[in-house]
């Protein structure tokens, strides 16, 4: 039995898309895409995880990601309990898995965790009772599997599922990028063979993460005739002084612009995980634009997380 799944392959936590089956992931895309009407009109799911308890563990700030959780949640029927490290007993000294212990032991079997340590979830899912499920809501540098998933739905949703036909291009601060990784495995296991990456080389990470994309320093030579551009966010509170020059350069050499983005197909879509700086990596003409997917992309994330607490907890 794996830390993820099952003997019989069903998710027992979702830490990562690294390594999970293609199956296991278009599973949880193809239940998305049936919960999607719902995230909006619950009432016909509400009893789904009707007397499970959910807790959003976090011990980051989130505004999405958290929001949609506790919504996704409530839209299944469980009961919510929402944590904040700021004003908990981890500001006194208690551990992290002293705090999951703690809540477990109040009946609470579903923990959504969202920690600023690699690795921290894996730690807290190997301590946890055996009918307890977690899932990771970012952690580190290392993974967010829930945004990966939602922006493959999203993807889907406006290409198609044939991501082998697909071009698409990474752009800005992968080095600090959990988001990146997660969408780099979900799209390797999706079949995408043509992935770009471009940023500063300061900002691209000096590790196998990038292994089997092509790297661009020029946003310009990039974009040529991909059809989705995800744009990150310049993850400024995590990066040491000197990685860039400055934010003027930044946006000049990887700010995208309607100009730039006239490089991609002309059907191409945009993509963003939040919070956008706009006006950095992205100018608010591209981000509010006819191709901009953002917003469906926060949409999508509710169901997205529909799925995966029904996967873990139903």
């Amino acid at each position: 039995m794996s830390l993820q799944l099952h003997d019989h392959g069903r998710l027992r936590h979702l830490l990562t898309l690294e390594g999970l089956p293609r199956e296991v992931l278009c599973g949880l895309l193809d239940r998305a895409q049936q919960l999607s009407g719902h995230a909006q009109d619950p009432t016909r799911v509400r009893e789904l995880l009707a007397g499970t308890a959910v807790c959003t563990l976090f011990f980051e700030p989130s505004t999405r990601t958290r929001s949609s959780f506790q919504l996704a949640a409530t839209r299944l029927g469980a009961d919510v309990l929402a944590f904040d490290a700021s004003t908990s007993s981890t500001s006194k000294g208690e551990t992290a898995i002293d705090t999951l212990k703690n809540i477990e032991a109040m009946g609470v079997r579903g923990f959504v965790v969202r920690h600023q340590l690699d690795g921290a979830v894996a730690v807290l899912a190997e301590a946890a009772d055996a009918g307890t499920a977690l899932v990771n809501a970012g952690d580190g540098r290392s993974a967010h599997p829930t945004q990966g998933l939602l922006d493959m739905l999203t993807i889907r949703q406006a290409k198609g599922g044939d991501f082998a036909a697909l071009k698409v291009v990474i752009v800005g601060d992968i080095r600090h990028s959990r988001v990146a990784r997660s969408d780099l495995h979900a799209l390797r296991t999706l079949g995408c063979v043509d992935i770009r990456a471009c940023g500063p080389r300061s900002l691209l990470p000096a590790d196998d993460t990038l292994q089997g994309c092509t790297v661009f320093d020029d946003l310009d030579a990039a974009l040529d005739g991909v059809d989705v551009v995800m744009m990150l966010r310049l993850q400024r509170e995590r990066m040491q002084e000197g990685l860039i020059s400055s934010i003027d350069d930044y946006h000049r050499d990887y700010g995208l612009t309607v100009e730039r983005l006239r490089r991609a197909t002309p059907d191409a879509v945009v993509l963003h995980p939040g919070p956008m700086n706009r006006g950095v990596e992205i100018d608010d003409a591209v981000a509010d634009g006819p191709q901009s997917l953002i917003l469906r992309q926060v949409a999508n994330g509710v169901a997205v997380r529909m799925a995966v607490l029904e996967a873990l907890l139903a």
